[in-house]
């Protein structure tokens, strides 16, 4: 009792955050309102939370610790300190949890946000509130919308038709980090794989960048490193196979492999397609059709992890099809299997057993020939495994091609195969990436409209003038899925109907959201001049304060939310914003 009187903890905290709040202790001022900026800056920057209903979880208060340590020594050592909180607040948890309590996903994400900012004041963190943010606020996402014109304009939005993870109980397209063993991560609901029109963004014309910028980066190695694997660039050649029937005769069409190792062309003893190939049905025989389609069906309930996952059992069809290997001139079969991605390359491969572990294990499964071309610089591998380095090659001629490869060593072989076959019209020298454009579109009622509309008599799309910012959200009561792909802003009769004000046709608006990401992809930006009506941030304050010299969340973003940011921001030097710093 005696020590309580001394120290009454339930008293001074409060007294201090009452203080602290009325006096605005941590508010950083602004450029022109009383920033001595020949003072050193300090831009400290927590991830932005999602504020879901269960309010804060130990993992929150673990980093924003750490944060506030570093901004309370950074502000006694004479720093001005940027240390601001907002919310990352659209996205499909808010609005399943407004279906299952029938509550407007508006009135939640308000709530929880009230909830979380209450809970981080009680635990006295040194945020400046005054720079708050909410990617829900219509005054925040005018600025993702205008980005997204930008974009646009430039040729890195378009629609394409794409096979995507639908979920038909959450209404929309799912991330491959949101299936987990064919369902959705969040409430468990089968999952499966169907083409439908949607948004994309075109991250893979940033790819070399977004690679040799990395190290020039500031960043943990091992960050870098998972960017690095998840843009996965690799140098090899595009094959062209002819296809044909058992008997040799052309069936006019011509499968493109993409491979990194076309020194192993003699050793392809078949090849395989993805089941969402856009050949297969042609390549179909119609014996093997029944087997196709159930087996192309099943793959369609997979995420594209389960079917790269290495340890899983490969699994495939015949396709009742063949090819012609161009170097040898023989006839090898084409196969259906589902560790095969349409997404990745050109959807199909060359399949090498002798040298390639998956092909390997595939091969005797379905007792395909295996035929050994890459033999070790030391003559020692174990015959009963795929040997998958460079070596010397052996195997590796054919007086009908004229192509005659062996004894080089697999580098040079490889660039001996990659001239032969340009020269020949049979394929090209190709760089590729792992990294595939940004599916940008979700089926789903809370997140940024797409500020598009499409005349009623020709079909076109037109942008949205900048002056028509934000389109904002229509009041919706029922957000439920509609069951049949179609977004549930397709409820929202009056929104849809709209006219171009440039000519006055009838038209109707873009009834898909953007992504989650959208609005966390440029918030640290924001933060810089949050309260800017008429600019996505002031130059002179972005000079000051840019670039962010603290950035703390977990490695799990490293390869989404990190590296859409990143593409973002490379966009925005080449637009308007010059002088920002890279990332």
């Amino acid at each position: 009792a005696q020590a309580r009187r001394a120290y009454p903890y339930d008293e001074i905290e409060p007294r201090w955050q009452a203080h602290w709040e009325e006096r605005r202790t941590f508010r950083t001022p602004d450029i022109g309102d009383g920033l001595d900026t020949s003072r050193p800056k300090c831009y400290i920057l927590d991830m932005f939370p999602y504020p879901s209903g269960a309010g804060l979880h130990v993992g929150h208060p673990l980093g924003y610790t750490a944060t506030d340590i570093l901004s309370r020594f950074k502000r006694m050592k004479g720093f001005n300190v940027l240390h601001p909180m907002g919310w990352d607040a659209f996205g499909l948890p808010a609005e399943q949890y407004a279906i299952q309590t029938g509550t407007h996903p508006k009135t939640t994400t308000a709530r929880n946000i009230d909830r979380f900012r209450i809970q981080l004041k009680s635990l006295g963190f040194s945020y400046d509130w005054d720079r708050e943010i909410s990617t829900t606020e219509p005054a925040y996402y005018k600025w993702t919308q205008w980005i997204f014109l930008q974009l646009l304009k430039r040729g890195l939005a378009y629609q394409a038709e794409v096979p995507v993870n639908w979920c038909p109980a959450l209404g929309t397209v799912l991330a491959n980090e949101e299936v987990i063993d064919g369902v959705s991560e969040r409430g468990g609901y089968p999952v499966i794989r169907k083409p439908m029109r949607q948004w994309m963004l075109r991250i893979t014309s940033y790819a070399d960048r977004l690679l040799e910028d990395l190290d020039d980066l500031d960043w943990p190695e091992s960050i870098k490193e998972m960017q690095r694997n998840w843009i996965g660039r690799s140098e090899g050649a595009e094959l062209e196979f002819c296809a044909v029937d058992q008997e040799g005769h052309d069936l006019g069409a011509k499968l493109t492999v993409y491979t990194t190792r076309p020194d192993t062309i003699f050793g392809a003893t078949y090849l395989v397609v993805a089941p969402e190939h856009v050949l297969l049905p042609s390549l179909t025989s119609e014996e093997q059709r029944a087997h196709v389609e159930e087996y192309t069906e099943v793959a369609a309930r997979k995420s594209e992890l389960e079917r790269t996952e290495l340890q899983k059992e490969k699994t495939g069809v015949f396709s009742g099809s063949y090819a012609k290997n161009p170097a040898t001139g023989e006839i090898i079969p084409i196969w259906v299997a589902d560790y095969v991605l349409a997404s990745y390359g050109t959807g199909a491969i060359m399949a090498v057993p002798a040298h390639d572990s998956r092909d390997h294990e595939f091969a005797l499964k379905y007792e395909l020939p295996i035929i050994k071309v890459v033999s070790p610089p030391n003559g020692n591998c174990d015959p009963e495994e795929a040997y998958a380095d460079d070596g010397i090659m052996i195997n590796s001629s054919s007086s009908s091609s004229g192509l005659n490869i062996n004894g080089m060593l697999s580098q040079d072989a490889a660039l001996e195969v990659t001239s032969w076959v340009e020269s020949n019209g049979f394929g090209k020298k190709k760089v590729n990436y792992k990294l595939r454009d940004w599916l940008f579109a979700r089926q789903r009622y809370w997140g940024e409209p797409f500020p598009v509309i499409y005349l009623d008599d020709t079909n076109e799309m037109v942008p949205l003038t900048e002056n028509q910012l934000p389109l904002t959200l229509p009041e919706l009561d029922d957000f439920t899925p509609t069951g049949t792909g179609e977004p549930p802003l397709t409820k929202a009769a009056d929104w849809v109907r709209t006219t171009d004000v440039l000519t006055g046709k009838p038209a109707r608006r873009e009834t898909s959201t953007m992504p989650q990401w959208a609005g966390s992809c440029w918030y640290y930006l924001r933060f810089m001049d949050p309260k800017n009506s008429s600019t996505l941030v002031d130059k002179a304050k972005e000079s000051y304060w840019g670039p962010v010299d603290i950035y703390v969340g977990g490695a799990e973003h490293s390869v989404l939310h990190l590296l859409y940011a990143r593409f973002w921001h490379k966009v925005l030097i080449l637009i308007q914003y010059k002088n920002l710093p890279f990332y």
